[in-house]
């Protein structure tokens, strides 16, 4: 059976799923069996390995399925870049209206406006914060990054969770290491170029754009397609995590534990008001229930992680769903919907 068949099969089999999963009204009293089940059924259907955690922080119990691994988290590490930068203005007195300026090497490939704004422009680590998780902007996201310095970023993430999370790169490294994986001449490439590759929506063709700029031949490379090259990098652990670790860092920001109750709010706030996700956990949950998370997407990877409720602290449910080894994003999505709905019929989210 071809990948393409493979592909629809699994798709229509997670929409009987989906089908499958009635909307509650009420939550359940056996949500942790009835959610565990439903969360199976949905992994079984799906063209690829399926990642879940789940905590309700009001009754401590919690459904996990292959959640101790480690996931490739994609933009999703954008929370602890704004709970760090959020501490230091805490505890370092660092001003989040201080403005860094926009400059031609800050350009990253992917979603975000900054990415058509001009070289010069002025943001406050504010304004970058909240572009960097609302709009998902990896141009703001790296901007960060290198305001508060990747090594010591990376350190202050380690005595947030001293287990659980891969170093964290920028987003432009991560094309620069991915990328590596064909030939290590792409060390020349500049950010410009990664740019240009983005513009091609098909492997093949970006793969054949790589092998130009490089000026070497398919012979000459190491990783015969993207695919392969990004598999490699996976490989390696950075950027990654497992779903635990990241559930109990989301449980002690909704806790108060690790940012005082203007920034907590405010950040969750910026995690409610994303402009990605309609077509992931949220397209299963009823329209007024609030879910304060962030997306993440990559080469055959994604996630979806976040917290339920976060207004009402003892219904608050900390989710965090990652997808790897599928064949088209549409079917991931229909799993992160499957989840949303398994969810709704559990009874966990509460409407507005």
């Amino acid at each position: 059976m071809s990948r393409g068949n493979t592909s629809v099969i699994a798709g229509i089999a997670l929409l009987f799923v989906n089908a499958l999963i009635p909307m509650a009204i009420a939550q359940d009293e056996d949500w942790q069996s009835t959610l565990k089940q439903d969360i199976e059924k949905i992994d079984e259907s799906f063209p690829g390995e399926l990642g879940v955690y789940i905590r309700h922080l009001g009754d401590n119990r919690t459904v996990a399925h292959n959640a101790d691994r480690d996931w490739y988290l994609a933009s999703t590490i954008k929370i602890p870049l704004g709970i760090v930068l959020m501490q230091r203005a805490e505890n370092e007195d660092l001003d989040l209206e201080q403005k860094l300026t926009l400059r031609a090497g800050d350009y990253v490939d992917g979603t975000g406006d900054l990415l058509w704004v001009e070289p010069g422009a002025q943001y406050s680590l504010e304004e970058l914060n909240k572009r960097s998780i609302e709009d998902s902007d990896s141009t703001a996201t790296d901007m960060l990054i290198r305001y508060l310095g990747e090594e010591a970023f990376n350190d202050q993430v380690t005595e947030l969770m001293p287990e659980g999370f891969g170093p964290i790169t920028t987003i432009l490294q991560v094309r620069y290491d991915a990328y590596s994986e064909v030939h290590p001449d792409v060390s020349v490439l500049t950010n410009r170029d990664f740019i240009d590759l983005k513009t091609v929506n098909t492997g093949n063709a970006r793969y054949e754009m790589l092998l130009e700029k490089l000026g070497i031949s398919k012979a000459q490379a190491d990783a015969k397609s993207v695919q392969e090259a990004f598999e490699r990098y996976y490989k390696r652990g950075i950027n990654s995590g497992n779903l635990e670790a990241f559930g109990q860092l989301l449980e002690r920001l909704v806790d108060g534990e690790l940012l005082d109750d203007s920034h907590t709010e405010r950040l969750l706030g910026y995690m409610a008001g994303i402009t990605t996700g309609d077509n992931r956990i949220a397209g299963g949950l009823e329209d007024d229930v609030r879910f304060a998370h962030k997306t993440g997407t990559q080469v055959a990877r994604s996630c979806d992680i976040g917290v339920l409720n976060p207004q009402v602290p003892d219904q608050a449910v900390v989710v965090a769903v990652c997808a790897e080894d599928y064949d088209a994003l549409s079917d991931a999505e229909k799993a992160y919907q499957a989840v949303g709905k398994a969810l709704t019929r559990a009874g966990l989210p509460v409407g507005t």
